[in-house]
């Protein structure tokens, strides 16, 4: 059995349009209009307009009696786009009310033009690049001349600084990060005393892996994969969390309620990543020393005792602080990066995740850009 549709109601508006006459073609527009007509009047207008080009069309609106601002919308962009097209279009005839209307929404207005598209060579590309990342290098130290004068308010006045925050960014970026730096370091280790060990047989050298291991991971690569992994963890959530807070307005309503974000939201920040990144050093490098010490034992026949008085004689203690001290920089580095991004953010959550990413990959470049100038300090002051 089939089923019976209501029949549509009859519409209350209706277009009239006459043949041109002189090169010119007046479309009558009566009734009441509302936004759910539109679609009707799209259809009936596209059907009885003739191209932009080759006739002018007025649009006589004094049978109108009433139309909402989507049916006005709706007809000032008919007559914009057969402007834009050459074609000639204006509107006639509207009574007061709808006059009104007209004018708010810009029906008598030209439309405006679009910018010429401009395109931009090779050299305009590097010199737009180069501007960019000359904005983002001052913003970046203007940040850090702003944190300097929180961290000495702060010293003057240490009530201001958000100190309850600490211990939980703390825990956060140090202690959930301990598992995946162990697991990383030790693989670091194993792995570079095993690709180490074949040519340490071919010299009966068996025993200087463990030199080599305990240097490299003491002096390089232990604050360097250890800072690379905070980086990833902690750099890029502080830059979204303070991101996030920044494009839903919240950094706003600190400053509303008198609260320095810098102290407030920064300071316990950076200074959580000072603290716990040289002790997560310190725990990468034994667990990448065991690493070695695996392998040498496995497959290089040493003992545990023979390689451990190995390692001893091979490392001075300035070594392990050599690594700290990078690391306590790098944590500087990767905090002030990550919380300039951060509440540099712009654009909704678009912007949190370019911000985001900016800020782990210029923390990674700035990274490798610290332990290089630190290697070639130490190395030029024989240390």
């Amino acid at each position: 059995m089939g089923v019976k549709l209501d029949p549509l109601p009859d519409p209350t508006w209706r277009v009239q349009s006459p043949p041109p006459n002189g090169g010119a073609m007046d479309v009558r527009i009566e009734g009441a209009l509302t936004f759910a007509d539109g679609g009707a009047l799209w259809d009936e207008l596209a059907a009885k307009l003739p191209p932009a080009t080759q006739t002018a069309v007025r649009f006589d609106l004094s049978g109108l009696d009433s139309i909402d601002g989507g049916a006005m919308a709706l007809l000032v962009q008919v007559k914009w786009d057969r402007q834009t097209a050459g074609g000639k279009c204006e509107f006639i005839g509207a009574n007061d009310a709808v006059q009104k209307i007209l004018t708010l929404y810009e029906g008598d207005a030209s439309p405006t033009p679009k910018p010429p598209l401009v395109r931009i060579g090779f050299l305009g590309r590097v010199g737009n690049q180069t501007l960019d990342a000359l904005r983002e290098a001052q913003l970046f130290f203007a940040f850090v001349g702003s944190m300097v004068l929180a961290v000495a308010g702060v010293l003057r006045r240490p009530r201001t600084g958000n100190w309850h925050d600490i211990l939980p960014t703390m825990t956060r970026t140090g202690a959930d990060a301990v598992p995946i730096v162990l697991l990383i370091t030790f693989l670091i280790g194993f792995v570079m005393a095993f690709q180490s060990a074949f040519q340490l047989k071919q010299f009966g050298a068996n025993i200087y892996v463990a030199d080599l291991v305990a240097l490299s991971i003491t002096r390089e690569l232990g604050p360097l994969m250890t800072a690379i992994i905070v980086c990833g963890r902690s750099g890029a959530a502080f830059a979204a969390e303070l991101g996030t807070m920044k494009v839903s307005e919240e950094i706003d309503a600190l400053r509303t309620m008198g609260i320095g974000p810098l102290r407030f939201l920064v300071f316990p920040r950076i200074l959580a990543l000072f603290l716990v990144l040289p002790i997560l050093t310190l725990l990468g490098d034994l667990v990448g020393i065991l690493g070695g010490l695996l392998v040498g034992v496995v497959n290089l026949d040493l003992t545990i005792t023979g390689y451990l008085n190995q390692t001893q004689r091979a490392m001075v203690p300035w070594d392990v602080f050599q690594g700290l001290i990078k690391s306590a920089v790098f944590a500087l580095a990767i905090g002030l990066i990550s919380c300039a991004q951060g509440l540099a953010t712009t654009g909704g959550a678009e912007g949190v995740g370019r911000r985001t990413t900016s800020a782990v990959v210029m923390s990674l470049f700035a990274l490798i850009l610290i332990d290089a100038a630190f290697t070639l300090a130490f190395h030029t002051l024989g240390l």
